[in-house]
């Protein structure tokens, strides 16, 4: 029952005997594929590819409540919030995820017991069953689980509460663990992750146990990961690699697909983009522009704000006035921008701007080289619709679990949860990893960073040497965050400090952003909505309609909901 997917049709037949009913039962179903049929291989890839469109649809909507992506449609959350928006995960992880990670442990685990011979199929897929599940219940709190996955002999299995799913999804990380730990088996033939190599395996399953324990308050689970072994160099990051075929299939990264094609492309944050433009000032008032900034977004034009006016949807104002915003905003920060990203080329749009669509694709910032594989900023100000021709090719990542990630949890545990390590040297450490693996990205573009080009001023060098950051610009980066992580006055303080730098270094991972907003709630200058009545922010998404509509013993909840590990203490708007 667990091998495929079945679709079961019941018919109303009349005039059919007794005789002839016997016959089709007799009939061996020519189209169901057979256990000792079925390829481990064929299925381990499906897995793989399933797994990523897990994450990709897990990670969108989460990402834009938490103003790492624009959310807009509506000018408040009720508008916004809809029982359709989790529909693609649920068909991901129910409908093909799931049921092929059981056909599979059905091959290589035969009554339950293994054969030694998969284990690294079987184990990781487990790893990546546990993911899944602990985002379902991120997401919406309670899901099935125990009744799941078993046909007709249960078409409408009743949701396990959000705990206990999460106490499998870690007895699972545990299975895992010690199927791996010293197995001979061979590797999968394809293995899209860490090709193989179990260590790495290994310390993403006490990662994520790391990410547990920190999410429901547990120090000691942390410390015990820690100890265990958890991701910690670039090297073991995982994440999943895109390829540059436009066709047949399409192998390029969602962010690509969206900005270098023929199509506007979705907004960016503005709020995003100004945090690395121009949250950080120094002493004399100036900003301090984050060295990532040219990887993160590419620049369509040099003046935002230089546009025909039926060019924008400000909605307080024609022309994008910073004068005009919301009086509301100043009581988080008066600083915020309002429409664009002033004195700048970055233009996005505001969030819960549910104004129309003005004309807008020219100027309208994308996606940049990381993570999606897009154009490296230069100041060339070209538009990226361009057919597929451009930057990285859409070459990008999904950055599902990295080092920099994992240093700023530890941070993170170090000032709420008392485990006792290093909060500074783990905040510096974070930074350092976020940096060198945005800056990796160069490769992507070497021939373009190594183009002569001359400056308006007569200045000469290669695109690298003029626009590109070097350890110089980080090192004065990173003392810039240390000092004022030294001059914070408490725990509670520093803790800000560490998150808005997890925070930015999670760029394209939107599932950790509203993960750690709703844990901490910071960072705590986000842009408000545009109007005052913006509705309650959502602790939780609705549970899916094709799951709600389908099955019996599902009732809808609400988004104000707090999931098992949110005890709404948080300050969240």
């Amino acid at each position: 029952m667990k091998l495929f997917k079945h679709i079961f049709i019941l018919v109303l037949a009349w005039g059919i005997t007794s005789c002839e009913m016997t016959e089709l039962d007799l009939q061996q179903d020519p189209n169901r594929v057979s256990p000792d049929q079925a390829s481990v291989n064929d299925l381990y890839n499906n897995i793989q590819l399933q797994f990523r469109d897990v994450y990709g649809s897990a990670q969108g909507l989460p990402g834009s409540l938490s103003r790492m992506y624009q959310l807009g449609g509506n000018f408040n959350y009720q508008g916004t919030i809809a029982p359709n928006n989790l529909n693609g995960l649920w068909f991901n992880a129910y409908s093909d995820l799931f049921p092929d990670i059981d056909a599979l442990l059905d091959i290589a685990e035969p009554e339950g017991q293994s054969t030694g011979v998969f284990d690294i199929h079987a184990g990781s897929s487990k790893i990546m069953k546990a993911y899944t599940l602990m985002t379902l219940v991120d997401l919406v709190g309670d899901v099935p689980l125990s009744q799941a996955g078993q046909g007709t002999d249960v078409i409408s299995p009743v949701a396990d509460p959000g705990e206990d799913v999460y106490n499998a999804a870690i007895d699972l990380l545990d299975e895992a663990i010690d199927q791996l730990s010293g197995t001979s088996a061979s590797a999968p033939t394809t293995e899209m992750f860490y090709d193989g190599d179990t260590d790495k395996w290994i310390a993403f399953a006490n990662t994520l146990k790391l990410r547990a324990g920190l999410t429901t308050g547990n120090g000691s689970a942390v410390t015990s990961a820690v100890s265990a072994g958890v991701i910690d160099e670039e090297s073991e990051d995982f994440q999943f690699t895109f390829g540059q075929e436009r066709n047949n299939p399409n192998s390029r990264h969602p962010f690509y697909n969206n900005h270098y094609e023929f199509g506007d492309g979705a907004y960016l944050s503005n709020y995003y983009m100004w945090l690395l433009h121009a949250d950080k000032q120094q002493e004399n008032g100036s900003r301090f522009e984050d060295p990532r900034i040219r990887f993160y977004f590419y620049r369509k034009v040099e003046d935002a704000a230089a546009q025909d006016q039926t060019t924008y949807s400000c909605h307080f104002s024609i022309l994008p006035d910073q004068d005009a915003k919301p009086a509301h905003w100043d009581d988080v920060d008066p600083r915020l921008p309002y429409c664009i990203v002033p004195n700048s080329g970055y233009s996005g749009r505001d969030h819960l701007n549910g104004e129309g669509i003005p004309p807008d694709g020219p100027i309208r910032t994308s996606y940049g080289l990381y993570p999606g594989g897009g154009q490296f900023d230069w100041d060339q100000y070209e538009d990226t619709r361009q057919g597929g021709t451009s930057g990285g090719l859409g070459q990008g990542i999904h950055p599902i679990m990295l080092s920099s990630f994992v240093d700023f949890m530890r941070a993170e545990a170090a000032l709420s949860l008392g485990t006792g390590e290093d909060a500074r040297a783990l905040l510096e450490s974070g930074i350092q990893k976020s940096m060198d693996k945005v800056f990796g990205f160069k490769s992507l573009v070497s021939q373009t960073l190594g183009m002569p080009v001359t400056l308006r001023d007569g200045s000469e060098g290669t695109v690298e040497e003029l626009f590109a950051p070097d350890a110089d610009d980080v090192a004065a980066y990173i003392d810039f965050v240390l000092a004022q992580y030294d001059e914070a006055g408490s725990d509670e303080e520093r803790l800000a400090i560490v998150i808005k730098e997890y925070y930015i270094a999670a760029w394209g991972n939107g599932l950790e952003a509203y993960n750690m907003y709703r844990r901490t709630g910071y960072p705590d200058n986000m842009q408000p909505a545009l109007e005052p009545d913006f509705g309650q922010y959502p602790r939780s998404l609705l549970l899916p309609e094709v799951h709600v509509q389908r099955n019996a013993n599902a009732t809808q909840k609400a988004f104000t909901d707090q999931v098992f590990w949110d005890d709404g203490s948080t300050d969240l708007y």
